[in-house]
């Protein structure tokens, strides 16, 4: 038997799967916190791991193991390889005046001409999130950090740097998914785009830091020298989204929405996508395709602040959702809590709108919760459809997607059934999955027992009202 590991390096955690590369059969796992934050040492990641294989039972009878991790972030290397600052997080929104002051540049000052310029070089329109504006914010705001910079890594790359002993910044190895939301690499040529990259920290080009080199979907990208894997060889990883479509066994025509600390709509795609609107990110997948992606800043802790604000359990929140009408009686919530990515307003405010006495109550703040972050993602998937892709399945996970309230008014909101496959942890069992194809040669098909499909009558009048009111809360800032 040939067992592999997956590891999700997340925003809140690290979680590690073990299973076995024939059949997919899980034998074991463990998981650690990571400190809260939008910008945290990277350190913190390792110690996380750490735990997480401890609590896994060790990793001594693993054979390959891939990392997979939130993608975007910033880890700056000095020359012998120390990190220079805290990491920054995607959701580290302090970029955002660098992200439209690099789309102004390349646009000679037309904001239009920038955005379709960024397009057609890498697939996306810059934002807060992208690796290329955190590092113009250090070129801004740290310069004396800035000109330490002599590697660019991502998490995952970084991490999977330390699991092979993190020698020399030369062994750095990424994958082309997780490059594809740098903001300096393209999914046309796959390849780095150094002059963005140049123009992004102010250097010239013979004096950029060492980006890592990108590794192909199924090769081996070093051998693991950490604790109690040095007979394990390292896959590629990928960034969590494209971790995630091979983890839930994604094909062209699926689209995954997937309700965590952010929201993402990502679907699979055979051909490169260009999005000039800027909603729509044109990335790579982890096996050889391509996922268009929409991302929202908000997703999970929405509901979540809600269900605090009314000071009830997770199951009478659902309840309550469940027993007001769709449409909630009119009351709206615009769910922009954190800011917003798409659409891209970052210093946006949440807002509930058409509040009257008839809809003043628990159960109809609760649905119209609900009903706001999914119209928030139905957003992200109309903008992808209008790529020309033709949505054919609509699978729903992540830890929104636990809650029976979230699952039965999706259907309503997004006009059409959703498939639920069982709670996972879907980005760990991608990289584990990539491990086994490093590790056997093949892309294994494991299969996923206990998949829901569920069914409703769509409610026009949900996205009808959000339309309208949204409008309101974009003019505001």
């Amino acid at each position: 038997m040939t067992l592999v590991a997956g590891v999700d390096t997340s925003t809140q955690s690290c979680k590690i799967v073990i299973r076995d590369a024939a059949t997919g059969e899980p034998h074991r796992s463990g998981r650690a916190a990571h400190p809260e934050g939008t910008e945290v040492d990277p350190a913190a990641w390792w110690q996380a791991f750490l735990t997480a294989a401890d609590a896994a039972g060790g990793l001594d009878d693993v054979e390959a193991i891939s990392v997979g991790g939130q993608q975007h972030g910033l880890v700056a290397l000095d020359g012998e390889g120390q990190v220079i600052r805290p990491a920054l997080l995607w959701n580290d929104t302090r970029s955002a005046g660098a992200a439209e002051r690099l789309i102004a540049e390349l646009g000679n000052g037309d904001r239009t001409a920038g955005a379709r310029a960024w397009v057609n070089a890498i697939g996306s329109v810059p934002v807060a999130s992208l690796t290329i504006t955190k590092l113009r914010w250090l070129a801004e705001s740290e310069p004396a950090n800035a000109a330490r910079i002599a590697a660019v890594a991502l998490p995952h790359d970084w991490l999977t740097w330390k699991l092979a002993g993190a020698r020399s910044l030369e062994e750095l190895v990424t994958d082309r998914s997780d490059a594809s939301g740098t903001g300096y690499w393209s999914p046309f040529t796959e390849g780095y785009q150094l002059e963005l990259l140049a123009d992004a920290l102010g250097r010239p080009s013979d004096r950029l830091p060492i980006l890592p080199r990108v590794a192909g979907p199924s090769e081996v990208a070093g051998e693991a020298t950490g604790r109690g894997l040095s007979n394990a060889v390292l896959g590629p990883g990928g960034g969590d989204n494209a971790a995630a479509a091979l983890g839930l066994g994604l094909r062209q025509g699926d689209v995954a929405i997937s309700i965590g600390t952010s929201g993402v709509v990502s679907a699979i795609s055979s051909v490169p996508v260009a999005d000039e609107s800027g909603l729509v990110a044109g990335f790579a997948d982890a096996a050889g395709s391509y996922l268009p992606l929409a991302c929202t800043l908000n997703g999970a802790r929405v509901v979540e602040a809600v269900r605090a604000f009314l000071g009830v359990s997770y199951e009478e929140f659902d309840r309550l959702a469940l027993s007001a009408p769709p449409g909630s009686d009119g009351l709206v919530m615009v769910p922009y809590l954190e800011g917003e990515r798409t659409p891209n307003k970052p210093h946006a405010a949440g807002a509930w709108h058409g509040w009257r006495l008839g809809n003043s109550t628990p159960a109809h703040a609760a649905r119209a919760a609900v009903e706001g972050l999914l119209a928030l993602l139905a957003d992200g998937l109309s903008a992808i459809e209008r790529q020309g892709l033709d949505v054919q399945r609509l699978f729903l996970i992540g830890g929104g997607a636990k809650s029976e309230a979230v699952r039965r008014i999706a259907p309503t909101v997004f006009g059409r059934d959703v498939i639920v496959p069982p709670p996972g942890e879907y980005v760990a069992d991608g990289a584990a999955r990539q491990a086994a194809w490093v590790a056997t040669g093949e892309l294994p098909d494991w299969p996923r027992e206990g998949t829901r499909v569920v069914a409703g009558e769509p409610a026009a009048v949900v996205r009808q009202q959000y339309d309208e009111v949204k409008e309101l809360t974009l003019g505001a800032r």
